[in-house]
């Protein structure tokens, strides 16, 4: 004797549906709000760097190069930032100066704000066990989620152009920001701590002195992947308006131009190399130099 089974099957469509629109016109306001200081910076930052002159924004590039990551890095980027149209009009170029510098400031936007919220949550998560088990299953969902699921709430909250853009690119790239600092900060060696407390230090001053510095390292690693996802996340964001370079895939995509999504692509490939060669770079040094000042700061305290 056999019993009918009946299929139960979750709406999450419908509910869905219901809620999104209801959280728009409830909170779309608060999240415009939210929206307008970076909209200022983001549009600050691109007029000032679409307005350099070309080869004075290829210098400054290949300047900050240099000074972060070396001669090599220097020279590629001194190629790569030229073949973009920074050395116009004395070498084979590309032509597409501006859209790099838009893209760049996009990217400059989405990391430094990534890097703002990042840091103090994942500072917060490494001194709070609770609130890491909380914290846990939303950056899985944020890191697992598909991109373009992505753009639906940002489109609604929001809009569509620039700051939707940025937006978009914050949401996908900040969970490696917060991870990798919560796991510097948790891998630092506990006997320096217990020294520094032993020694009188406070708890902001082992944070500032000790746990940062040598936890630095793994925070670049942070930065570094934080970039480079946002660097991929460009290209998605662009159907909702990002401008840049990804407006030129976005271009080839829907008119099946092959050359446009051929230029679009290659810039962004040569940026992204250049970017994730200073970034590499950045912590290395640095980590190494701000561990002898933390033991230092520990050895000044034992002689008081």
């Amino acid at each position: 004797m056999s019993f009918p089974i009946a299929e139960v099957v979750i709406p999450l469509d419908d509910w869905a549906d219901d809620f999104f629109p209801w959280f728009a016109a409830n909170y779309r306001d608060f999240f415009q709000s939210l929206v307008s200081p970076i909209d200022w910076a983001f549009e600050e930052l691109n007029s000032l760097m679409v307005a350099l002159p070309d080869p004075i924004g290829w210098v400054l590039m290949i300047l900050i190069a240099l000074r972060l990551a070396g001669w090599r890095v220097a020279l590629f980027t001194a190629v790569a930032m030229g073949l973009l149209g920074g050395w116009s009009p004395v070498l084979p170029h590309l032509d597409v100066w501006d859209e790099t510098m838009t893209t760049l400031a996009l990217i400059v936007t989405s990391v430094t704000i990534s890097v703002i919220f990042g840091v103090p949550i994942g500072i917060a998560a490494s001194k709070s066990n609770r609130f890491e088990f909380i914290l846990r299953p939303v950056l899985d969902a944020m890191q697992t989620t598909p991109s373009f699921v992505y753009l639906i709430p940002v489109v609604m909250l929001i809009g569509v152009g620039g700051v939707a853009g940025v937006i978009a690119v914050i949401i996908f790239a900040i969970p490696p920001m917060i991870r990798l600092t919560n796991l510097g900060i948790r891998q630092v060696d506990q006997e320096v701590v217990e020294a520094a407390y032993s020694f009188g230090a406070t708890t902001r001053e082992v944070l500032i002195d000790v746990e940062l510095p040598l936890a630095l390292r793994t925070i670049m690693a942070g930065l570094n992947q934080t970039l480079m996802l946002s660097l991929s996340m460009v290209v998605i964001a662009s159907m909702i308006g990002a401008p840049g370079l990804a407006q030129l895939v976005l271009r080839g995509i829907r008119a099946l131009d092959f050359g446009s999504g051929a230029v679009g692509g290659v810039g962004l490939v040569l940026l992204a190399i250049v970017l994730d060669r200073m970034t590499q770079s950045l912590g290395q040094p640095r980590s190494r130099t701000s561990s002898s000042f933390s033991l230092k700061s520990i050895l000044s305290w034992v002689k008081r």
